[in-house]
């Protein structure tokens, strides 16, 4: 009958084994972070920084339409002819507060628009009641505004009224027409003026 003992002899390459695996152990625990670690800023570096002109969140169609009129608006009162221009189509047709034929193209309404611009000084345009429809790639758009300026000099106020709609072209909202009517003040007094009436926006 055998007896089983263990030598240092015998030892000797369990030892070698056990250290081998204690190794390798080690290795791929300090190796995992060190991978993650390189991965993470690979991808981060990858990575484009967010297109601001592309919120991160979709905005609807009414909502992309009520910013755009915002945006034609501050553009209109402040006379960038740039900003107001990506808002219109070039063959955009308005019809204005005054009784005159329809304005046909964007190059025949700048003109005008600069016409009476240059008339005017300290401008504001409120919006108000704002209703905006939208069918597939046409909308139309609602609102009521209130005008105040100095025109030629004198002080002056103006309510009415403006349909505009609107075709989705490129995947942006352009206006391609544009009717804004004048509600006649009810009672004249010397803080309506009685200049020009304003252009269409």
């Amino acid at each position: 009958m055998k007896t089983l003992f263990t030598t240092r002899e015998t030892m000797r390459p369990l030892r070698l084994a056990f250290c081998v695996a204690l190794a390798a152990m080690l290795a791929l625990a300090c190796a995992s972070p060190a991978a993650a670690q390189k991965d993470k800023k690979k991808k981060s570096e990858t990575q484009k920084p967010a297109d601001s002109t592309n919120p991160l969140v979709p905005m609807s169609d009414e909502n992309q339409i009520d910013y755009m009129i915002s945006e034609m608006l501050g553009a209109w009162q402040v006379g960038d002819v740039e900003k107001l221009h990506k808002d219109y189509a070039d063959d955009v047709t308005v019809v204005n507060g005054a009784y005159a034929p329809p304005i046909v193209g964007w190059t025949n309404y700048l003109a005008i628009y600069q016409q009476q611009r240059t008339r005017m000084q300290r401008v504001r345009m409120d919006r108000s009641n704002t209703l905006i429809k939208v069918a597939g790639n046409v909308a139309w758009a609602c609102y009521q505004w209130d005008f105040e300026a100095t025109v030629d000099g004198t002080p002056t106020t103006r309510q009415g009224q403006t349909t505009l709609v609107m075709e989705k072209r490129n995947n942006h909202w352009i206006i391609v027409h544009n009717h804004t009517s004048m509600v006649p003040p009810t009672n004249p007094g010397p803080t309506t003026g009685a200049g020009t009436p304003p252009p269409a926006h």
